[in-house]
């Protein structure tokens, strides 16, 4: 006796999206030295943002926003690296995410921290 097997076919489809915005406060030697980073400073902000492209204007936002610089920054991934002091980084974070979410209907999360 056959029986009919029902089968689920799940596809991730990104929409606009920032799905990480977090600070690393005081970052060790070794981070900066493995993400070839030559800015020390008190903190990295780090961004994951779909459509990876959108990184583009993450970046000219955070550095318009504060007093940052752009550690990293990868329009295939999406991934966005800033350097600065812990306050000027998580201004410029804010930034992002407002302006994103505001300008382009992006969803945003909560920064985090640690």
């Amino acid at each position: 006796m056959a029986r009919d097997i029902e089968r689920t076919i799940q596809e991730y489809v990104p929409g606009k999206q920032v799905t990480l915005a977090h600070i690393v406060a005081n970052p060790t030697e070794d981070i900066y030295e493995k993400l070839g980073i030559q800015i020390h400073k008190n903190a990295l902000g780090i961004l994951t943002i779909t459509p990876s492209e959108a990184s583009i204007i993450a970046g000219d936002i955070a550095i318009k926003a504060s007093n940052v610089q752009l550690g990293f920054i990868d329009r295939f991934s999406g991934s966005v690296v800033i350097v600065g002091e812990v306050s000027e980084v998580e201004s410029a974070l804010t930034q992002v995410i407002e302006k994103l979410h505001e300008l382009l209907g992006f969803d945003i999360p909560s920064i985090t921290r640690t």
